[in-house]
């Protein structure tokens, strides 16, 4: 005697349920912190940007500098990504030429600061409130003019969040940010392998 065949509510023959495939990675999007040492060199910044770009990720920031190494450059990138492809995407960077390091300071304790330039109205009247924001925030006036004054903060993302959001009250008129820069605390040094 053979077995009935399952059918759903309606009559019609269930269809089977298929496991989801697994993927490695939890899926879950969270902002990362690269730091790359590239050598200093005509489009290396357009090479390792382009690579990020091609999988997806959009930079939330981008900052390059030289380092402590002549003819070495650091850039710190910022983005969000699920942990398995920033993994994969930090083994890609390795292949480009001119990529010297490449290290996820996501998880690290670690110093993480930006530079922001606000210039903000700031009329005889409220200038006193104004200058209190800037006092309480350890910011600096850069520039003061009859109806302006530009200031120079700088600080955790958080912080510089926080500065713009009391400032916009008196109406901000520009406003410019560095991005990300970041350095793992202690002793721990990237370092380049092989002594390059």
């Amino acid at each position: 005697m053979s077995e009935p065949a399952m059918t759903s509510p309606a009559g019609a023959p269930a269809t089977p349920v298929v496991a989801d495939r697994y993927v490695p990675g939890s899926g879950e999007r969270q902002r990362h912190l690269l730091v790359v040492l590239v050598n200093d060199r005509p489009g290396v910044l357009n090479r390792v940007s382009s690579l990020l770009r091609s999988r997806d990720f959009n930079i939330e920031s981008l900052a390059v500098g030289h380092s402590e190494r002549a003819g070495v450059s650091r850039m710190t990138i910022v983005f969000h990504g699920d942990d398995f492809a920033v993994e994969q995407v930090s083994k890609q960077l390795y292949r480009l030429i001119d990529v010297l390091k490449v290290q996820d300071l996501s998880s690290e304790q670690r110093i993480e600061h930006e530079l922001a330039l606000i210039k903000v109205r700031a009329s005889r009247q409220d200038r006193a409130e104004a200058l209190k924001v800037v006092e309480l925030y350890k910011a600096r006036v850069v520039d003061l003019g009859a109806e302006h004054l530009i200031v120079e903060a700088t600080g955790t993302v958080a912080e510089i969040d926080a500065v713009v959001t009391l400032l916009a009250g008196f109406g901000i008129k520009e406003l410019v940010r560095t991005g990300a820069i970041a350095m793992a605390r202690g002793p721990a040094v990237i370092r380049i392998e092989g002594g390059r």
